[in-house]
């Protein structure tokens, strides 16, 4: 099916400048990774601009041959509307994959459709997501200001890991806490009590990528 009739493009369509790219002017590109349906429609979809006209399977091809070594877990207990943005985030940062853990439905307005680009799998409560995680031999890391957390700013965190987030206002579950090897708090100096889910994820995500990631040189 059409990558153009199958997949929208961004949640917040009709608010702001369109965009994306028209239709490709002649002559098309031949063969290799491009859609004939976006070359000639154009091409309105949330991608980085080197994926222009791709289908989404080549997208999810040349992504899958360099992602990064840590997985990304979010409790879903209570349907939060914050997995949207660590889904997000974690394909901002090529996650290995993601993890759902507890309900399999999930909002994905937050995502922005980059889920499509991801591998996304479900585990209906943490005890499965720990026999996965030492099956592949992975620690999982939890994120979470709790008495005996260590600082994630003096943390290495492995590189094979599973970075395992909470929901919005209760953080992590008592049962997720008993199987990381490790939870790991962000340092605050203002008067809230937390900071946000997906920003706590953002920030752990990225600490990683500052110590594992391959970064460009600026332009």
């Amino acid at each position: 099916m059409s990558s153009v009739t199958e997949e929208p493009v961004q949640y917040d369509d009709g608010y702001g400048p369109e965009i994306g790219v028209g239709p490709h002017p002649h002559p098309w590109p031949e063969g290799g990774p491009y859609d004939p349906e976006l070359l000639a429609h154009g091409d309105r979809r949330n991608v980085a601009d080197q994926y222009r006209y791709w289908t989404r399977e080549a997208i999810v091809a040349d992504l899958d041959s360099r992602r990064h070594d840590f997985h990304v877990a979010v409790e879903n207990w209570g349907h939060d509307f914050n997995i949207g943005s660590v889904v997000r985030t974690a394909n901002a940062f090529l996650a290995k994959e993601i993890h759902i853990v507890g309900r399999r439905r999930w909002n994905r307005r937050g995502a922005m459709v980059t889920d499509r680009y991801q591998h996304v799998r479900h585990h209906p409560d943490t005890e499965a997501l720990t026999s996965w995680a030492a099956g592949e031999r992975l620690p999982i890391i939890g994120i979470d200001n709790l008495p005996g957390a260590v600082p994630l700013e003096r943390t290495e965190l492995p590189r094979r890991c599973v970075l395992l987030f909470g929901q919005e206002g209760p953080g992590l579950t008592e049962e997720a806490r008993k199987h990381a090897s490790m939870v790991c708090s962000i340092a605050q100096f203002g008067s809230t009590r937390s900071i946000n889910a997906g920003a706590a994820a953002a920030i752990a995500m990225h600490a990683w990528v500052q110590r594992y990631a391959e970064v460009p040189p600026a332009p």
